[in-house]
């Protein structure tokens, strides 16, 4: 299957051939010199790319249907998008801590809705990951990190995306074959057969894998979920300036004796010169406040642990784990109307703030865990001790926040995928670039 990201890494490496000045000629190619390769290639050097952009159109368009139907669920009122609103950055659409799902949407979650936006670019779980540096044992032990949702327990979009739709707190489908049966009743039913072929509805878990596999393209659809078109994104490329503020934000953001959230919160260009995703995709232990507005925390005896459960269950026994939630990326983060694994903070700037804190309540987090709290700073500040911010260095940093939401004037518009065939090929390409 031919995903955006395939597709795009495809167009480039024929982009990069033509650069090098490979040319393809009947079963043979030429180098810039003239000299002929001995052997002939087994395969076409440069195999067309225009099919599989519209097929990944296609996937787009409809995966963009599923994600919007309400009828999907068992309710028949919970769409994808009822939780992943695109107006707040795919994420939760109102200060809610947690969604209302099940049959008769009364079933309350656990955790925050976490935005969707950009998470096509999270590696796959892996529990040591290495960086590289410039240091002579070529990469650090990063520990933890990767994969899908707040607890990394799912690594590709298609394997999140059947989560909810079989989740009994969520679109509450009681297994696949019933989501399969909502969709080939649906309008959209066509273009499943298009696409997968007449039969498709025929095997339920060849559909199944189907739906997911739409939703997931959908959901990798770079206009929409990774445009890169902030304000910063913008500063970084020349095309505009930081106020003032904004640029205090910035320095205090980075200083690491100061908010140090670059630390995890990575800004600056890669060495390849990408622009930043703003998360290092790996899990830290804060220590956020309790949540006494989701129902599962009036159980005394109930923890949210991360990676050691309750969701994810391989590093049950893994002590050192348990508290670790993956670092969000922060683009977009001034559309949420919550904050953290919980949704215990409702405002961008007391978000920031706690950062700041000297002192945590630690009452979401049973004692012998509590050794997995950071301490780098800002958090290595004790009772008595100097806040690591100052309250116009939290605004300031807040206010440098705000340039990370997609969508600056300056930059060009997202362009949308409304239909499949080569008449969208135009927009796809301009999508990748």
């Amino acid at each position: 299957m031919v995903t955006w990201a395939v597709a795009a890494a495809t167009s480039a490496g024929l982009a990069l051939c033509a650069a090098d000045g490979v040319v393809a000629g009947g079963s043979r190619t030429v180098t810039p010199k003239g000299v002929e390769a001995e052997e002939p290639l087994p395969f076409d050097p440069a195999p067309p790319i225009g099919p599989a952009l519209a097929r990944v159109a296609a996937l787009t368009a409809l995966g963009r249907k599923l994600f919007d139907d309400p009828a999907l669920s068992a309710s028949g009122r919970m769409a994808c998008a009822s939780c992943h609103d695109p107006a707040h950055g795919f994420g939760p659409p109102d200060a809610a801590p947690v969604r209302l799902g099940g049959p008769n949407l009364d079933q309350p979650g656990t955790r925050a809705v976490p935005s969707l936006a950009y998470s096509q670019f999270s590696p796959f779980f892996d529990e040591h990951h290495y960086e590289e540096d410039d240091e002579a044992d070529g990469g650090l032990d990063a520990g933890p990190t990767g994969g899908r949702t707040w607890d990394g327990r799912v690594n590709r979009g298609r394997e999140q995306a059947s989560l909810p739709l079989l989740s009994p707190r969520e679109m509450a489908n009681p297994d696949a074959a019933s989501v399969v049966a909502k969709v080939a009743a649906a309008e959209y039913a066509g273009d499943f057969r298009k696409l997968y072929g007449e039969g498709i509805f025929a095997d339920p878990a060849a559909a199944f894998a189907a739906i997911d596999e739409s939703l997931e393209t959908y959901q990798e659809y770079p206009p929409e979920f990774a445009p890169f078109s902030s304000k910063y994104d913008a500063f970084l490329l020349g095309r505009a300036q930081l106020t003032e503020q904004e640029r205090r934000g910035l320095a205090a953001f980075n200083d690491p004796a100061r908010g140090n959230c670059a630390v995890c919160h990575v800004s600056r260009l890669s060495a390849r010169g990408a622009l930043p995703l703003f998360t290092d995709f790996g899990f830290v232990a804060l220590a956020v406040p309790r949540n006494k507005a989701i129902p599962a925390n009036a159980d005394p005896a109930y923890f949210d642990l991360g990676l050691c459960g309750p969701e994810r269950r391989d590093f049950a026994k893994r002590k050192e784990y348990c508290g670790k939630f993956k670092t969000p990326s922060l683009r977009n983060v001034a559309l949420r109307p919550v904050f953290f694994h919980n949704g215990v903070v409702t405002n961008l700037r007391d978000a920031v703030a706690f950062y700041a804190k000297t002192e945590r309540q630690y009452d979401d987090l049973p004692a012998e865990y509590r050794s997995n709290v950071n301490r780098e700073p800002p958090f290595d500040r004790g009772p008595g001790d100097a806040p690591a911010l100052t309250e116009q260095e939290i605004t300031d940093v807040t206010a440098f926040l705000k340039t990370l939401t997609d969508g600056f004037s300056e930059t060009p518009s997202p362009v949308t995928v409304t239909g499949a065939g080569a008449d969208h090929l135009d927009s796809t390409r301009r999508g990748l670039q």
